[in-house]
């Protein structure tokens, strides 16, 4: 595996894999009460430009199973968030720590984090790509349907750092991968080449959702309007008049089909609350499995480093 996870373009599928199977492992020893000291006497430095609840606890309280310690750093309490350069702030929390997370806004500060340290750098989120929530979505696929390769991945809304990284992380697995964005709302221009990249991907975009959700074996959305985005709100609720996932919506799709949704829901937006609620179950093993994916990639990455 490589020394960061900074989004899953840079991972092989065999990378995703493994990341998959450690999760597994994790989980079951959780479960079993098996200590889990793999990272004992480590910290990490948690570097929060964006809020969040389940990235801070899941990092947090996975870094304590683990044996470690985790730092939050907010935006605004740090140095980070005064003006002092990304590079200097890399090299000196590799100097104190032994791996840093950060939810960020811009890609490029992420990728430019990871330049300077000396200590592995994950991508907790960035307006881009998620990839800490798509490895635990699809661990949670795997766990109730056995398998990733041959099943039909359905996308459903903005195409958005949501969108781009399931678009990846669904392909790289062997999934079938079908988006519904209203125009203007595409996912982004590189994530829709790399898609194209390979004639063994199977990707569709479209405009009804009704289309993208035939055949579908498991339905993703999140909402119309993303962390930063609330000024837009009004405009987007114009937008996405229609992409919602319904009752209507899932008959469409394959019998079993499973729900997904990054949270928070706005139910009556994005979702119907009948719809939330029936598929409750697999939407919050889907939130608990961030703190077991989490767990596996920063063992990959930090464990006798």
């Amino acid at each position: 595996m490589k020394k960061d996870l900074l989004k899953l373009l840079d991972l092989t599928p065999e990378e995703i894999t493994a990341i998959l199977n450690k999760a597994d492992q994790l989980k079951y020893e959780k479960k079993h009460g098996i200590a889990q000291k793999y990272l004992e006497g480590k910290t990490l430095a948690m570097i929060f430009e964006k809020n969040s609840t389940r990235t801070r606890v899941s990092f947090e309280a996975g870094m304590f199973q683990l044996g470690g310690h985790a730092l939050f750093l907010s935006g605004k309490e740090s140095q980070i968030g005064r003006g002092e350069p990304i590079e200097d702030t890399a090299r000196v929390l590799s100097r104190y720590c032994d791996g840093i997370m950060i939810r960020t806004f811009g890609q490029d500060e992420v990728e430019q984090l990871a330049k300077y340290a000396d200590i592995p750098v994950i991508n907790g989120l960035t307006d881009f790509c998620h990839p800490c929530q798509v490895l635990a979505d699809l661990l949670t696929v795997r766990e109730h349907k056995a398998v990733l390769e041959g099943l039909k991945l359905c996308y459903i809304g903005d195409g958005n750092n949501m969108a781009n990284s399931l678009i990846v992380g669904g392909l790289k697995t062997g999934m079938e991968v079908s988006v519904a964005c209203p125009a203007g709302y595409d996912p982004d221009r590189q994530v829709l080449d790399f898609a194209q990249s390979d004639p063994a991907y199977k990707f569709s975009l479209h405009r009804a959702p009704e289309d993208a959700a035939a055949g579908a074996d498991v339905i993703f959305t999140d909402v119309w309007a993303s962390m930063g985005q609330e000024e837009e709100k009004a405009v987007r609720e114009k937008a996405f008049a229609g992409y919602q996932v319904n009752a209507e919506l899932m008959a469409l799709a394959n019998p079993g089909c499973m729900v997904q949704h990054c949270l928070p829901a706005h139910r009556g937006e994005e979702i119907t609350a009948e719809v939330f609620e029936a598929h409750a179950q697999e939407i919050f093993d889907e939130a608990e499995n961030r703190l077991h994916a989490q767990k596996a990639v920063m063992c990959l990455l930090m464990e006798d480093k």
